[in-house]
């Protein structure tokens, strides 16, 4: 199966054919959907057919590194193997992902410490750190996030090999998710001379696009643990 997400994340849509339909759902030879991982959810959007069209309420992972399972909404006209079909995602939401999923990773440099877990949402998205006891500071990690924001520094990805991976372990900063190895490759995105830390999500292409953000609670919980939650402005 064909990633397209993977390499461009900015596309909406793709042709595709149909290679599986079962209980879990449909598999194409190719797709825009990024199923749920890594703290980001699966997009959902529709495939259109020509017996109709189905509403993909997620998109999980299957079977292999780059299988894809759309999960149709209960009851719709499902396409055959075989069928062509136009895969559309719901652009509004995925693009939302992008903005916070790449302003975690800007977080993630305006905090010290550990990632011990973490959750992105169109509306509001969290790290929890493992940091000490010390409070931090919601307005000075606000100041911060935004000036970098504003730096409107590219972000880009590349791949090092699995060898590579394991001879620079400071890469890794999320101690609960370690990266997928297996494949002979692992992916990094790289947000110039800001954070670079191995990632398989969905980006925007420039800090600036995230747009003003806020930390609105930083919550204890746990000794050295502290969840910073984060929103888009608008």
């Amino acid at each position: 199966m064909d990633p397209i997400f993977r390499e461009d994340a900015y596309a909406r849509s793709c042709t595709a054919v149909v290679t599986g339909v079962d209980e879990r759902g449909i598999r194409l030879d190719r797709t825009v959907f990024y199923p749920t991982g890594g703290g980001q959810p699966g997009d959902t959007g529709v495939l259109r057919h020509p017996g109709g069209t189905v509403r993909i309420v997620d998109a999980v992972k299957g079977d292999g590194p780059d299988d894809v399972i759309h999960v149709p909404e209960s009851g719709a006209p499902l396409p055959a193997p075989g069928a062509e079909v136009t895969a559309e995602i719901d652009w509004e939401r995925r693009h939302r992902h992008m903005r916070m999923h790449t302003a975690l990773h800007l977080l993630c440099a305006a905090v010290p410490g550990s990632v011990t877990g973490g959750q992105i949402a169109a509306d509001k998205s969290r790290l929890d750190f493992n940091v000490p006891a010390a409070s931090l500071d919601k307005d000075a990690i606000t100041a911060e996030l935004n000036r970098l924001i504003a730096a409107d520094t590219p972000v880009g990805t590349r791949w090092i090999t699995d060898e590579e991976m394991a001879a620079q372990p400071d890469l890794v900063r999320t101690m609960s998710v370690k990266p997928p190895t297996g494949s002979g490759r692992v992916r990094l995105l790289d947000i110039g001379g800001v954070d670079l830390q191995p990632c398989g999500g969905t980006h925007v292409a420039r800090t600036g696009e995230i747009g003003a953000v806020e930390v609105v609670k930083i919550e204890n919980k746990g000794k050295q643990n502290r969840r910073v939650v984060i929103a888009l402005k608008d």
